[in-house]
């Protein structure tokens, strides 16, 4: 009698080996993933002190951050656009409003993005009270926008 015996132990090995071979061409590393550069738009706040249109240490820590996280993309535009909140002269607003986008552009373009590439406005106190007559808070600020894409 003839009896021919196969252990699952070897049948598992080959096919695991088959299985990961197949597999390994389309894995990617964690590393390759984390580091991969996401090119979409960014926004980001700067906030500043009352009548102030300092970049304050932290402001500059996070356009530092926006500026390297640009870097491996192409930037078509940054638009720039200072606020002020309502209380006060609505002039003196609109000139403070532009003092702080003037301020976070030089700081962005300190960073190394394109000076070129900016569109910079103000709008003062403009839309600084809501519908129902209340100020809204925290207008003390410039709204800043990357435009990016893949390089």
């Amino acid at each position: 009698m003839f009896q021919k015996t196969i252990t699952f132990g070897s049948c598992a090995v080959a096919m695991l080996a088959l299985g990961l071979s197949a597999c390994t061409t389309t894995v990617k590393t964690r590393d390759q993933i984390v580091r991969a550069p996401r090119c979409v738009d960014q926004t980001v706040q700067i906030y500043f002190e009352p009548d102030s249109a300092e970049v304050t240490k932290e402001g500059r820590a996070v356009l530092n951050l926006a500026a390297n996280d640009s870097k491996a993309c192409k930037v078509s535009s940054i638009d720039v656009v200072g606020l002020a909140d309502a209380a006060g002269a609505p002039g003196a607003n609109l000139e403070l409003s532009k003092r702080r986008a003037q301020a976070v552009t030089e700081a962005l373009t300190a960073a190394g993005l394109p000076a070129a590439e900016f569109k910079v406005a103000a709008a003062g106190s403009a839309e600084a009270i809501n519908s129902k007559g209340d100020a809204r808070p925290l207008r003390r600020r410039t709204d800043v926008v990357l435009h990016l894409s893949p390089r």
